[in-house]
């Protein structure tokens, strides 16, 4: 029995199309349906109720394979990827090329169509507003695991705010399964392109005041007894992407005590707009200001410390802190699993010494 739009279906045979974030479905043990960044979303509302996820739904691999089927595309992306000479990059980058254009091309079937309008119709009436928001994100099968390194292979979209441009989103996060980055890099290591599968995630968006990434160690050394939090204004894009250097702040988690601190000029932040999402410059008072005050430090160790326990392993996660009123509310966006310092037991370092080191920057020399 599935539980599907808030309905259950007596069946195990029909495909599910479309799965909501709090669905008892959406779980790490879907990731083939949902993928694993959905997955993972399903995953963190379950943990309890400090740990706070904007709602969304996931648009399933049943979703893609019946749009590539019912199009007759599997055979045409089948054939053109058979083309592509591993020692020859260019191949992939214009197979990557074809593929992406053929599926932008071609329209969802109606009755694909219906359904997310359903899903984006029941998530409105979730958050009861007429002006929804959402980050449209993609969610393939073998990315955010703790053996593989996939993440920010595919597309990710941002401040979305109708049906019509979802529907546009939601293709070109399925044909970013092809990007060339993807191509190569399952052709080197042995992924069967028809076995990953995408998953696209639409998410209601944070109208953030700041966002950043925390990792549940240190990934300057790996020592599992401190949280390093990374923190911008505005919308947490501009630390994901590494368009600027945030502020950094080095937690010890048994006391909660800040070891380290790397206040830094934030010119720039991100910002939502009617078209999407800008670059704009942060106002001059609060360039040189911190980021984040400490009880919010304190709150964001709070949940790194909870979403760890919960996954059992060090964790790499997007959050966002939103002003609601005279409150602040801490939400998280993404939780996976800290890949750069997975090691073998007794390998982990436990060197406290502070860090001045740019966290992500670290973490991409690492990978």
């Amino acid at each position: 029995m599935r539980r599907l739009n808030g309905h259950y279906q007596q069946t195990m045979t029909d495909p599910t199309y479309t799965l909501h974030f709090d669905s008892e479905e959406c779980t790490k043990d879907n990731i083939d349906l949902v993928g694993g960044k959905n997955a993972s979303l399903g995953e963190l509302m379950d943990i309890g109720k400090d740990v706070q996820v904007p709602p969304g739904f996931a648009v399933t691999t049943d979703f893609y394979e019946a749009f590539i089927d019912e199009q007759g595309l599997r055979g045409y992306i089948t054939d053109r990827l058979s083309e592509i000479d591993v020692d020859d990059e260019g191949t992939a980058a214009e197979a990557s090329e074809d593929i992406r254009k053929r599926i932008k091309d071609v329209a969802f079937p109606d009755f694909l169509v219906e359904e997310l309008e359903e899903s984006w119709d029941r998530l409105r009436s979730d958050v009861s507003t007429s002006d929804l928001r959402v980050a449209v994100r993609s969610s393939a099968t073998a990315e955010d695991l703790p053996d593989s390194s996939f993440a920010g292979q595919q597309d990710t979209y941002l401040n979305v705010r109708d049906v019509e441009s979802i529907l546009q989103r939601t293709k070109a996060c399925m044909a970013s399964l092809f990007t060339t980055r993807a191509i190569v890099y399952r052709e080197e290591n042995g992924f069967d392109h028809d076995e990953v599968l995408i998953s696209v995630g639409i998410q209601k968006m944070v109208d953030a005041r700041t966002s950043g990434v925390m990792f549940t160690l240190n990934p300057a050394n790996g020592d599992l007894s401190k949280v390093r939090i990374e923190a911008n204004w505005g919308l947490g894009e501009a630390v994901v992407s590494g368009r600027v250097t945030p502020d950094s702040f080095l937690v010890d988690k048994p006391v909660y005590k800040i070891v380290d601190r790397d206040i830094q000029q934030k010119s720039m932040m991100i910002t939502p707009t009617d078209n999407g999402i800008e670059e704009a410059t942060v106002e001059d008072d609060k360039q040189d200001v911190p980021s984040l005050t400490a009880n919010e430090i304190i709150d964001l160790t709070d949940l790194a410390k909870s979403i760890e326990k919960y996954y059992d392993e060090p964790q790499d996660i997007e959050w966002a802190i939103e002003e609601q009123d005279d409150d602040n509310q801490v939400f998280i966006l993404q939780s996976r699993p800290e890949t750069a310092w997975k090691q073998e037991d007794g390998q982990q370092s436990t060197d406290s010494e502070p860090d001045t080191s740019n966290a992500a920057h670290q973490v991409l020399d690492n990978l």
